[in-house]
């Protein structure tokens, strides 16, 4: 089981944060949902190993730094995640202040590829966007290897050629965080053994 607990980072919020989404999510409410699917990655090098890089898999909810004003502003505060990820089947609890999302593993294939679902989204943002899936790709590249992350969701909010672009910058920000994260962890796991001899 991973657990991050990260309910601390939260409490700078800003407050106007929730007024912002309650408007769109109104504003949303005023068309049907939309059936097309929107498809966004992002990628990183990293200078580590494939096997490394999959250790330092992290969900957006288990990294512990703070997210952006961008992210506290448009998205609900993670709290925790519960579950085993890279685990075929394996089903992930995302809590986050005043909802969740739940997603289950549909493909693991250490280190190279994790694809995942999201079966159910209760984050009181569903009139706006519906998330649906994503991957996590790794592969070997000179120096390290190479992490492209992507991330499939339906918008709702019209006119889609206003709302698509602040959709990419807002995935984006959600897939830099979490790709800065996994650069964190593989930082910290390469110091563990100097760490070890200096003490």
């Amino acid at each position: 089981m991973e657990r991050a607990d990260l309910a601390t980072r939260s409490a700078d919020a800003p407050p106007f944060s929730g007024v912002v989404r309650a408007i769109l999510d109104w504003y949303a409410g005023l068309f049907a949902p939309s059936a097309v699917v929107e498809e966004i990655t992002s990628r990183l090098q990293l200078p580590a190993s494939p096997a490394e890089v999959w250790r330092s898999l992290k969900f957006y909810e288990e990294v512990p730094s703070r997210p952006g004003v961008l992210l506290r502003i448009g998205l609900p505060a993670p709290v925790r995640s519960e579950g085993e990820k890279t685990r075929m089947g394996g089903t992930v609890r995302c809590v986050y202040e005043g909802g969740y999302v739940l997603k289950r593993t549909t493909s693991a294939e250490p280190p190279n590829v994790l694809r995942f679902e999201v079966f159910e989204q209760r984050l009181g943002l569903e009139h706006c966007l519906s998330l649906s899936d994503g991957v996590y790709e790794i592969r070997a590249v000179p120096g390290g290897s190479e992490v492209a992350l992507t991330t499939r969701y339906r918008g709702h909010l019209r006119p889609r050629a206003l709302f698509r672009p602040l959709e990419r910058r807002l995935t984006h920000e959600i897939h830099g965080h979490i790709l800065a994260g996994m650069r964190t962890a593989l930082e910290a796991a390469a110091a563990q053994p100097v760490q070890a001899k200096v003490g």
